[in-house]
């Protein structure tokens, strides 16, 4: 006969990890699944917000969640894996992971975050790993004294700009509307660069090149006139996509794929699942608040496995 567990916990961000250390010390019955530990984290060189440590690498958060969660007691770990299907049985929930794993559950918590989104136009798929890159931190050294073009004025697109600026001889940074959107302090800080060259209402067309990006062609959307940038490389960094396929035919979800939830408890439209962090409709994606409301949602769950016994 299959374990029926009181807790699946999908994720090993901040806030998987987090659910994992209370539900443990609950003495919920809880199993954690996740392909790998400290979440988009994991790539930043440089974690300066984490609260109680005043700078830490992603490795070394991930590093530092991974050994927290493995030093509590009561609670199965699934690491290498991931969850693939999610499906209603009696009594709560049968979750398939992609080794093939079943496992039943009573409850879910879905902390499995968000992935990069692409700009879905010619030439990004060609070029991948050739000149288009969607980490900064991890390929910033290979474009050393190289004209690099970073796609989104976003926080993300300021952040890469930042970690370019150490390599890239020249950074060319577009933004679709007429207007910075990240952080007025790294704003100030780009705009001070000289080899920094801001296009505004700027929509990328395409990235060129045969064996590699040799340029991208652009659109002003004021005067929808069409031209090419000589470029090297390719940061795209226009936001995320959650991670939320999975229970898209057992929640609501919004118009963003975030999972809707109470944010007094985190429990979604179907009782039974709850999520955190940035697959949830969380207003700001930030480290510290998916661990806060990963808490939050094991302390709910635990009240209500109490009201049941």
């Amino acid at each position: 006969m299959s374990i029926m567990y009181d807790l699946v916990i999908i994720g090993g961000g901040p806030g998987g990890v987090a659910a994992g250390v209370y539900a443990a010390r609950k003495r919920i019955k809880s199993v954690l699944i996740t392909d790998r530990f400290g979440g988009q984290s994991l790539v930043s060189a440089e974690v300066k917000n984490w609260i109680g440590s005043k700078s830490i690498s992603g490795l070394e958060l991930a590093q530092i969640l991974e050994g927290h969660l493995r030093d509590q007691a009561g609670i199965e770990i699934i690491d290498s894996d991931q969850v693939v299907s999610i499906r209603e049985k009696e009594g709560g929930f049968e979750v398939g992971t992609d080794k093939g794993k079943t496992l039943s559950t009573k409850n879910i918590l879905l902390a499995s975050g968000s992935r990069r989104r692409k700009l879905g136009i010619p030439g990004e798929e060609k070029h991948e790993g050739r000149g288009v890159a969607y980490c900064s931190i991890c390929d910033a050294p290979l474009f050393n004294d190289k004209v690099v073009a970073v796609i989104g004025g976003g926080n993300a697109g300021l952040e890469a700009v930042v970690d370019l600026e150490p390599y890239a001889s020249k950074i060319y940074l577009l933004e679709r509307s007429d207007s910075l959107r990240g952080d007025p302090i790294t704003q100030e800080k780009i705009k001070k660069n000289s080899n920094v060259e801001i296009f505004f209402n700027t929509e990328t067309l395409e990235i060129l090149g045969d064996s590699g990006v040799t340029g991208l062609k652009y659109r002003n959307n004021k005067t929808n006139e069409e031209a090419e940038l000589d470029v090297r490389g390719v940061f795209v960094e226009i936001g995320i996509i959650p991670n939320s396929e999975i229970v898209k035919d057992l929640v609501d979800i919004n118009e963003f794929g975030e999972v809707v939830v109470d944010h007094k408890t985190q429990l979604s439209s179907r009782p039974g699942i709850w999520a955190v962090g940035d697959v949830s409709d969380v207003l700001y994606k930030q480290n510290n608040i998916s661990a806060g409301d990963a808490i939050k949602a094991v302390l709910n769950i635990y009240d209500q496995l109490m009201k049941k016994h």
